[in-house]
């Protein structure tokens, strides 16, 4: 029984109804997950009560700092508690406006106690600081699965995660703003092509007319057109809530705003949601795909209307009158807050921070012995190949390991991954190495590869995810996104692990539309985060080491880029260690008169350079060869937020290596694509003359030599400059 006692975690709430409530009891009895009945009156009544108070705190506390997105949450609190009433706590989001909302119920179920926050003004204080509730969502908050910033990346966390818990559901809100962009549909359409049987995730549309600044781009749809819309994508279960239908005030529009119903309508409503919504979930968890979707004013309950509900602005202080007044009239007495708190606090089984799937290590299964070959050097082998036999062992042992490419893996010389995993597909075909249960994932889009590999690293399993890298750039938003995540993780989970092939200088027949390397000054910025770790495999014995230790690490975002050519195998397995461990391998050292430095990026740019070493050395000139293959172990520990990570690499090159390797009186970057990966090198070299060759643009050319050419890679380019500097 509930008093009317005002609880401890009240304290910093500006305003409580002062009408007293009678005592109540909590619909979700003690040791129970879930309110019993969805048509009880009570169960109706004190999900209202969490609406209300959702509303409430998630104003309260973006006005405590005048900054911040109430709108949109505010329009999707009736699903939000109806969620949660029913005893689903494994909620996402791709809208990471919804922040503050998801924020306020964390803090409702006691989730927040974990990082220290225990009262409303403790809340209020620590929203939108730093080492606090930051702006858009994050896992490093107690309770929420995944991050959200970008739109439409909310459904690759809720597929992945449904993917590894198949028991449980895995709802996620969509902003009706970000649905008229095609990927989220169509990464739910190919996914459910391909794992048909997992539709324990169920897509949430908060359908509340406004975007950002503006009307949503279907905001002029009617309730027919969009339950065909889904339908037409796939969906065979669409649960449509309109608050419209309940509206017993006359509002004007299609999007109305349920907390100016009579109480009755409003409890009406809520029973709608309820009901309808324990109907979505028992579908979804029972093998059909299903959308619930809920149409509302955005701003519903809060200090505005529409698009002007989106954001907080300077002047929405608590003093401000529109939000006084909203914060009035949605206000609670102390013991509804209790009784809000207590059925929020049992729901699913516990508070978030210690039921949600995310809050432990997901099992991943040893993986023993790879089977590592190790290639005589001077031979020729093909080393995206020699990688793709290590992948298919790793698929063959870990039934969770998933491997997606957009454009092919036979076509980046990886076609033993599909013989090994076959391509998952409806339609079983040996010639195309096809099976409905095989491992290796291709839709069309880089953007639903990078999701789900991504996003099943971040639950916790092993992925590869393959792109051609001049095509990968169209998947990085949501990777970058993960490896963020990762840095700031609270637990271990699988490094995201890729292999870029086909590069620029492989691609001259097929011109500059497949050459685009600027892709890895990307890489490059990131690499200073702490935990990306761009590598450039020397050759088919490094590539496998390279994946090896992939393996073994946690939380990083490790990017392996590699030709599909045949080319020279220049290390041994031992060399290749030295390499990762210390950033860079010296692969040639002639004495001679000045010491001129090459340092390379890439296996394919070796090619000129070796040519142009031997035009040098015939001169007398001293050369010393170095394959830079880890660059980010070649800053110095200063220029790295490693020690911010969750799971810290402070491994560098020391100075004394630094000098050894790279030291001389010339010193010459070499990269097939963009300079950027050459920074930390030119940062720490003391040599008196120094020089860049890097990619400029892309052309048709008949051979990767004549493009080379183009770019001012050739073996004569780099001698004549190198016999400019030594004078």
């Amino acid at each position: 029984m509930i008093t009317a006692t005002t609880a401890a975690f009240c304290e910093g709430i500006q305003y409580f109804r002062t009408q007293p409530d009678e005592d109540q009891t909590p619909v979700i009895a003690e040791g129970a997950t879930a309110i019993a009945d969805p048509t009880d009156p009570q169960a109706v009544y004190q999900t209202l009560l969490a609406a209300d108070a959702l509303r409430y705190l998630t104003l309260q506390v973006t006005a405590s700092k005048a900054s911040g997105h109430p709108g949109g949450f505010a329009s999707s609190v009736e699903a939000y508690a109806a969620l949660v009433m029913l005893g689903h706590k494994n909620i996402l989001t791709e809208v990471g406006h919804h922040a503050p909302g998801f924020y306020s119920a964390m803090f409702l179920d006691s989730s927040l106690e974990a990082m220290g926050i225990h009262t409303v003004t403790q809340l209020r204080e620590r929203f939108r600081e730093r080492h606090g509730l930051l702006g858009h969502l994050s896992g490093l908050i107690p309770g929420i699965l995944a991050p959200a910033g970008p739109l439409g990346q909310g459904q690759h966390f809720a597929m992945a995660a449904a993917r590894l818990h198949p028991e449980k559901l895995f709802p996620f809100t969509i902003g009706d703003g970000g649905l008229g962009e095609p990927y989220i549909l169509s990464a739910m359409g190919h996914f459910h092509t391909a794992f048909p049987q997992t539709t324990n995730f169920l897509p949430v549309l908060v359908w509340n007319g406004y975007s950002q600044e503006h009307h949503s781009m279907v905001s002029t749809w009617d309730n027919e057109r969009m339950v065909q819309f889904w339908r037409g994508n796939g969906f065979e279960e669409v649960f449509l809530v309109d608050a419209k239908q309940y509206d017993d005030q006359g509002q004007a529009g299609d999007y109305v705003d349920s907390t100016c119903f009579s109480w009755e309508h409003r409890l009406a409503f809520t029973q709608a949601v309820l009901t309808t919504m324990q109907q979505a979930a028992q579908n979804a968890l029972s093998g059909k795909l299903t959308v619930f979707i809920l149409k509302q004013l955005k701003g519903a309950g809060v200090h505005a209307k529409g698009a002007k509900s989106h954001n907080l602005y300077a002047h929405h202080t608590l003093e401000n009158p529109d939000i006084v007044q909203a914060l009035q009239t949605r206000a609670l007495t102390p013991a509804a807050w209790a009784l809000v708190r207590m059925n929020m606090k049992r729901a699913g089984g516990g508070p978030a921070a210690q039921t949600a799937v995310t809050e432990s290590v997901f099992p991943v299964l040893e993986l023993g012995t790879l089977p590592l070959e190790e290639f005589p050097v001077g031979a020729k082998q093909v080393a995206t190949t020699a990688m793709g036999k290590l992948v298919g062992a790793v698929g063959q042992q870990d039934p969770n390991f998933l491997v997606t490419n957009a454009d092919g893996n036979e076509a980046s010389g990886i076609a033993n991954i599909n013989q090994a995993l076959q391509i998952r597909h409806p339609t079983l075909d040996p010639l195309y190495f096809q099976a409905p249960q095989g491992q290796v994932y291709e839709p069309l889009s880089e953007d639903a590869c990078a999701g789900l590999a991504a996003g099943l690293s971040l639950m916790g399993a092993r992925t590869l995810w393959c792109s051609y890298e001049s095509f990968a750039i169209n998947g990085l938003p949501i990777w970058q996104t993960v490896t963020q995540a990762m840095a700031e993780l609270r637990r271990p989970t699988p490094s995201t692990v890729t292999l870029f092939t086909a590069g620029a200088l492989e691609q001259g027949r097929n011109g500059w539309t497949h050459q685009r390397p600027e892709i890895e000054n990307y890489f490059a910025a990131m690499m200073r985060n702490g935990n990306i770790f761009p590598v450039f495999p020397t050759d088919a014995n490094f590539i496998q080491v390279a994946y090896q230790w992939a393996l073994s690490t946690f939380n990083k975002g490790i990017v392996i880029t590699a030709s599909k050519s045949p080319l020279p195998v220049r290390t041994t397995f031992a060399q290749a260690w030295q390499g990762l461990t210390q950033g860079a391998i010296v692969l040639a050292d002639t004495p001679g008169t000045g010491q001129v430095v090459f340092a390379v990026v890439g296996d394919m740019t070796l090619l000129p350079v070796f040519e142009a070493t031997q035009l040098l050395i015939d001169q007398g000139i001293g050369v010393r060869v170095v394959s830079v293959v880890n660059p980010r172990r070649l800053y110095r520990p200063t220029d790295v937020a490693w020690e911010t990570c969750s799971q810290p690499d402070g491994d560098f090159l020391d100075d004394a290596g630094f000098a050894a390797m790279f030291g001389g009186e010339v010193l010459i970057g070499v990269t097939g694509g963009a300079s950027g990966v050459l920074e930390p090198i030119l940062l720490r070299s003391t040599a008196p003359k120094r020089e860049t060759f890097a990619w400029k643009r892309g052309e048709t050319t008949a051979s990767p030599t004549e493009l080379m050419d183009f770019n001012g890679l050739s073996a004569q380019a780099l001698v004549q400059r190198v016999l400019a500097l030594v004078g």
